[in-house]
């Protein structure tokens, strides 16, 4: 297709999962009678950020990929005619968990998972504890409205995961995200933080020639205050579309797809690119 539209829903944790699911089929609803032909839900949509503490009975939150929640998420895709890609607390086996996103495409058929790879650790986000870092590779899925790339949240700091995505030839990045201030740090660095956040994605957008679309959680959890901000940037790294920083909000963009294939014509950095050089990224440091 030569457009499709993107919905990014921004909203915030709920008290429990079955709240937050009724919440959010209102919400993709909407997102579909507003156009969006693909759906993004932020990490971890059906639960408050829980990775704050470490808590072995909050695995009790996880659940099986596909499973009851990608059920009732397929039935809402096929009924509407929509794309949805949704951020789950994956169960794969006792004692090994995942933050997982589902796909699905818009006639309701589960496409399948991406599991993320980068797993952060750091003051109120405690994910190596949840977490087990994927094993599924950076996967591309051809969805009715366009080939799509998964990532999840730190995964958006990394080059590599971009353009390995890009690589197997997504047109639209997506990256579900729970990113935001400690209370302790916003007022000296929370400014620099958003900014290096927004940047770093549009630099992903640049470097492969592709659509970026970054969706974020909003309000205040605790300690914890998630500063929104979802935005779509396209190939030349311009935000095209931009959600607030305080309020729940389904961000609607429009990609024109051949806008990938234009950019990669006149910036062929894919073709430029020195493959035989390259070998010590596999390298965790260059110390010798």
């Amino acid at each position: 297709m030569a457009k499709i539209s993107i919905g990014l829903v921004q909203s915030r944790g709920f008290p429990t999962k079955k709240e937050s699911l009724d919440h959010h089929l209102v919400l993709i609803a909407e997102a579909a009678k507003k156009g969006a032909q693909i759906i993004c839900l932020q990490e971890l949509f059906l639960t408050p950020y829980f990775c704050k503490r470490e808590e072995t009975d909050l695995f009790d939150l996880a659940e099986a990929i596909p499973g009851d929640t990608t059920d009732v998420l397929g039935e809402i895709a096929g009924r509407l005619g929509v794309v949805i890609i949704a951020s789950l607390f994956e169960k794969r086996a006792p004692g090994i968990y995942h933050n997982t996103a589902a796909i699905i495409d818009a006639d309701g058929k589960y496409l399948g998972k991406y599991r993320k790879m980068h797993i952060p650790e750091d003051p109120g986000f405690n994910e190596k504890f949840y977490f087990t870092p994927g094993d599924l590779g950076y996967r591309v899925w051809d969805t009715k409205f366009g080939r799509i790339g998964v990532l999840i949240c730190w995964d958006q700091w990394y080059p590599e995961a971009a353009r390995l995505a890009a690589l197997g030839g997504a047109e639209i990045l997506f990256y579900p995200t729970a990113i935001g201030w400690l209370k302790s740090e916003k007022a000296e660095l929370g400014k620099a933080q958003h900014c290096a956040w927004e940047t770093v994605q549009r630099g992903h957008a640049v470097a492969n020639g592709c659509f970026v679309a970054s969706v974020n959680r909003v309000g205040i959890e605790e300690e914890s205050e998630f500063w929104g901000q979802s935005f779509v940037v396209n190939p030349y790294g311009e935000i095209t579309a931009k959600a607030s920083a305080d309020r729940e909000e389904i961000l609607i963009s429009d990609c024109e797809l051949k806008e990938v294939e234009d950019f990669r014509r006149i910036w062929p950095f894919f073709r430029d690119r020195r493959i035989d050089t390259y070998a010590p990224l596999a390298k965790r440091y260059l110390d010798e």
